[in-house]
Parts: C-alpha cells; sequence; structure tokens
C-alpha cells in the first residue's frame, strides 16, 4: 500500500520504511514553535520537569499576539519568554523590532522548509505544508517535552485529495479557494486528515496563495495541509533554506478517504459570514461594516499588501470605517515601504500597524464593540473572536477587505475597480 506525501515525510523523521493511516509513531523534529502566549505556559512545564532544551537552534520563540505589549500581563508573558531564551541559549528569539506574525517571519527567514517535520503551539502551525513539509499545531506540554527531547508523537493523519485545474481568474485569491474548500466539506470536513494538493492547478498557485491555503487547513479540522515540491516552492526557498531541500511525492497508490476535483478558474469571490468558517457566500445583500481589517498569519503578506493598495489607491475608506493593515513581518513592511504602498494606506485614510497577531484574537489594535461588524483577512469568525460577543466577523481576501473599507459594506474588488 502507498503513502502520501504527509505520510513519507513521517516515515522519514521516525526512521520507519512505512507508515498507515492511525499508526502511532515518535517522529524527530527540524522545528519547534511558540509564541508570547503558548511559550510561558510550556516554560512552566519545563521547569517542573526540571528540563532543558535539547537543540538550541531547533527552537523558535516569536513575541506576535500582545506584542507591542498590549498590558501588564501581556509584558510578564513576554519577560518570562525573553529570559528563558537567554537561560536556554534559544538561537531563533524574536521580539519587538525584528519580529513578525509567526507563520509569516518563520518560512521568510528559511527556519522551515520542504521535507520538514515541524510543530508549533499555535493552531496555524499547518501553515508550513505549503513548503512541503509535515506541519501542525499541538498544546503547550507537548511542546515543552518537544523542547527538551527534540521529538514528539503522532498518529499518522489520513488524507483527503484535492485535485486543482485551471487558474484563478482575476480579483480571486488563494483565500477564496481555501474558503470555498471549507464550505464545501465543513469545519469538520477534514477532522485529523492530511489535506493533500495534488493536479496542474498547484502551478497556477503563488506561494503566498499556498502559505494561505494551509494556514486554513485547520479550520477544516486537518492536522494539516501540504502542496508538492515544484519550481515555485524551490525559487522561495533558494537563498532562505539552508538545509537540503526534501521534495516527498505521494505514491501512486496512495490511499484518499475522498478526492475532490476544484477548477480554479470557476470560483468567485468568497466571503465567510458569521460565525463559521463553513458559512461562506459568493452572493449576499448589502451588509454594512464598521471595520476592516488587513493583515494576519493568513494575509499579511507583500502580495496581500499590493491587492490591498490596488483596491485604495486614490480612494477613501469610507468615513464611518476603520481600515487597518497589518503587514506580517518587518521584511513585508519595509518592502511595503518601498514600493509605496504604505502612502497609499495612510492616503486612503487606514491606519499602518506594526506586525502583530492583535485583531484577529481580539487581542488588540482593533477589538470591536457591540454590536459591530468587520470584514477581515484573518481566519476566524467565531462568537466574540474579535471582541464583545454581538460583533461579527465577514472573512474575505484582501480584495474583498479593502473593496468593503471603500464602499462601507460588504464588497467585491470589482465593483470598485469597474
Amino acid at each position: 500500500m502507498g503513502m502520501t506525501m504527509t505520510q513519507k515525510i513521517l516515515a522519514a523523521h521516525a526512521g520507519l520504511d512505512t507508515v498507515t493511516a492511525g499508526q502511532l509513531i515518535e517522529a524527530t523534529l527540524d522545528l519547534a514553535l511558540a509564541n508570547d502566549i503558548t511559550a510561558p505556559v510550556a516554560i512552566k512545564e519545563m521547569e517542573k520537569a526540571g528540563g532543558h532544551v535539547l537543540y538550541k537552534d531547533k527552537v523558535a520563540l516569536v513575541m506576535d499576539h500582545f506584542t507591542p505589549n498590549k498590558d501588564i500581563k501581556a509584558a510578564c508573558q513576554v519577560k518570562c519568554t525573553r529570559a528563558f531564551a537567554l537561560r536556554e541559549g534559544v538561537e531563533h528569539y524574536f521580539d519587538v523590532g525584528e519580529m513578525g506574525i509567526e507563520h509569516a517571519l518563520l518560512p521568510e527567514q528559511g527556519l522551515v522548509g520542504a521535507g520538514d517535520c515541524v510543530i508549533g503551539a499555535d493552531s496555524h502551525t499547518c501553515t508550513y505544508g505549503a513548503l512541503g513539509a509535515f506541519s501542525t499545531g499541538v498544546g503547550s506540554t507537548d511542546l515543552a517535552a518537544a523542547m527538551m527531547t527534540g521529538k514528539a508523537w503522532f498518529k499518522v493523519p489520513a488524507a483527503l485529495r484535492f485535485v486543482l485545474r485551471g487558474k484563478l481568474p482575476p480579483y480571486v485569491t488563494g483565500k477564496d479557494l481555501i474558503l470555498h474548500i471549507i464550505g464545501m466539506i465543513g469545519v469538520d470536513g477534514a477532522l485529523y486528515k492530511s489535506m493533500e494538493f495534488t493536479g496542474e492547478g498547484v502551478a497556477a498557485l503563488s506561494m503566498d496563495d499556498r502559505f494561505t491555503v494551509c494556514n486554513m487547513a485547520i479550520e477544516a479540522g486537518a492536522k494539516n495541509g501540504i502542496f508538492p515540491v515544484d519550481d515555485v516552492t524551490r525559487a522561495y526557498l533558494a537563498g532562505r533554506f539552508r538545509r537540503p531541500v526534501c521534495a516527498f511525492e505521494a505514491d501512486e497508490d496512495a490511499v484518499y478517504e475522498a478526492t475532490y476535483e476544484i477548477d480554479l478558474s470557476a470560483l468567485l469571490p468568497t466571503v465567510a459570514f458569521p460565525h463559521l468558517p463553513e458559512n461562506t457566500k459568493t452572493a449576499w445583500d448589502p451588509v454594512p461594516i464598521d471595520q476592516a481589517v488587513i493583515g494576519s498569519c493568513t494575509n499579511g503578506r507583500i502580495s496581500d499588501m499590493r491587492q490591498a493598495a490596488e483596491v485604495l489607491k486614490g480612494r477613501k475608506v469610507a468615513k464611518n470605517v476603520r481600515c487597518i493593515v497589518i503587514p506580517a513581518t518587518q521584511e513585508v513592511y519595509l518592502q511595503a515601504m518601498k514600493e509605496g504602498l504604505l502612502e497609499i494606506f495612510v492616503k486612503a485614510g487606514a491606519a499602518v500597524s506594526t506586525p502583530t497577531c492583535g485583531p484577529c484574537l481580539g487581542g488588540h489594535m482593533g477589538i470591536l464593540a457591540d454590536h459591530e461588524r468587520c470584514v477581515s483577512t484573518t481566519n476566524r469568525n467565531f462568537v466574540g473572536r474579535m471582541g464583545h460577543t454581538t460583533s461579527e466577523i465577514y472573512l474575505a481576501s484582501p480584495y474583498t477587505a479593502a473593496a468593503s473599507a471603500v464602499l462601507g459594506r460588504l464588497a467585491t474588488a470589482q465593483e470598485v475597480l469597474k
């Protein structure tokens, strides 16, 4: 019986010739990740166990959720993590001024790559599957054990195959693709399964599109999402990733629980209405909004900034709308500055923030009041996710979020750019 891409990576890291769905394995890790919310919990567990970081170069600590510190508690969280990183000699510690949103920062810095086995105490760690890696989120206690041993236990996931055909039409992005898929299979449609993307349409997706798709695999309940390693992947890794590129390909007789065929050219701008990512629509009545957020680990990369700027250039954010733009990393911020994108945002009446996850989890930099509505490029629209429990979140692409900010209601880029 053949293996999927994910199963081959797990087998290699477990030192096994083959693995099957449901099998329990212990795998060697290439990287373990935590942030300013999850790291302190892991640190306390390590201290209870009397343990220390085994591999100083295989741990990354990124201060991105409540940073720059929003209050005393957040400051203490970061202080705890900062002291731990210094004490343990952790090589990859990122703080204010050099940090970024973790799932944009680590690929950018070349710390994750093709063939890797990665865990993170953050559910959107599945982002790195875009690079042909197995990556998944874990709890903070699992992370503590991983930092001490360099290993983690996994149950090998079964897989779903998504065969992509054609290419995306104008103003339709990877965000629309993954929202379409979640709307199609539901928030539990890939529960503890690997979402594996194949087909000639893969080549038409940019690396940023792939990051976005894998980032939201968890919103379908998946253990991980993964793309094959191709020329687009290798071009992104060149000059960044310092280890050999390991491209794992699924066997022809690999077993999938289901196969879905998707014609990319038929997709439309898609929005997930409150209060689940599966509640997707491609047509809607005018919905007035109070805020637009463009950023996050899902859509804060330079292509996302360019898409938003294309819509906002020469236009103004509606008077009753707050538009917050958050470049995901310092590198993205600088590139956006060089291209004049930040000037476009400011002239349009948007606020530009330092890299932070803040609004996505209702942390800071954009918390919603009662009954307010926000169109956001983030990844979750649960009740109370971005603030008050009566507020509403509409998940969308940067094109749609920027267009909605201009018109003051949920809108597509075509409506603004026509």
